[in-house]
Order: structure tokens, then C-alpha cells, then sequence
């Protein structure tokens, strides 16, 4: 499971021309998953973004946590940051799980983030061809691949 994080102002995402989601202050996270990806995979990946201290402090400290900062998320699914691009220079996604693997695994991701955010999180639709816009804040974008925790 790979995360692109970003620290946001604001972030949005439209669907045929409806917003489904928008916050100010907080996270827009894109998540990218692969078949053998699991609820451990889950649980380590939502404990990390949760704890991430990438918010600034009184003094301009990126010390304070998604926890201590009261912000918000935004997940979309993106299957795309499992790209091979070493061959060619069309992206190949073979190492992206497919849908009947991946839905379960992005809404249990999901619903993992809100337990330990203690919040409801919004999302984009999977599958979806989406519009996400953002005021990326710092910029802080940090990426977070749930096969390299060691």
C-alpha cells in the first residue's frame, strides 16, 4: 500500500461536475494499492498518517500531529502510483491490484483512518474519473509505502 500525503489549506473533489469532497486544514491522501496488500498493511499505514507530525506548532514547528492539529482528510483512490515506467514511456499498471481486490482493501483503509481519527473521512469515488483540487500547504507532500517499514 503506497500514500502520497499532502498537507493542505483546502482540497476538493468533483465527480461530472458534483462536489463529493471537500476540506480545509488537513489531508489529502492518495492511495495506492496492490494485491497483496492487507489489514496490517492498513493499520500500520493509518497509525503513521494519524501521528505524522507535519503540522506547524505556535512556534512554526512541524511538531503537531493530524491528531493534535484537529484536520481533516480527503482519500482518493489512485492505482496510478503503482506505475512501472522502467520500460517504454507508457506507464504500465500491472502491479496495481484490480478492482474486486482493491475496493475492500480502500474502504476498510478508510474506515481504519476514521477509527483512529476518531472522525468521519471523506473520499473520492474509486473508480471514478475525478477532479481533485488543492492549496498544497508548505508545500508538504511526503510519500509512504506500507512495504518499506523497516
Amino acid at each position: 500500500m503506497k500514500v502520497v500525503i499532502q498537507r493542505v489549506s483546502k482540497a476538493s473533489v468533483v465527480i461530472e461536475n458534483i462536489k463529493v469532497a471537500e476540506i480545509s486544514n488537513g489531508l489529502l491522501v492518495l492511495l495506492g494499492i496492490v494485491d497483496d496488500d492487507t489489514q496490517s498493511d492498513i493499520n500500520w499505514l493509518s497509525n503513521k498518517i494519524v501521528n505524522l507530525r507535519i503540522f506547524g506548532d505556535d512556534e512554526g514547528v512541524m511538531n503537531k500531529s493530524l491528531l493534535d492539529s484537529n484536520g481533516n482528510v480527503i482519500v482518493v483512490s489512485q492505482f496510478t502510483l503503482h506505475a512501472a515506467t522502467k520500460k517504454g514511456n507508457r506507464p504500465s499498471y500491472i502491479k496495481a491490484a484490480k478492482p474486486d481486490v482493491a475496493i475492500p482493501l480502500y474502504k476498510a483503509f478508510v474506515k481504519q483512518l476514521e477509527l483512529d481519527l476518531g472522525k468521519p473521512v471523506q473520499t473520492g469515488q474509486f473508480g471514478a474519473d475525478m477532479k481533485v483540487e488543492l492549496l498544497n500547504d508548505g508545500p508538504v507532500t511526503i510519500i509512504i509505502d506500507s512495504k518499506n517499514k523497516e
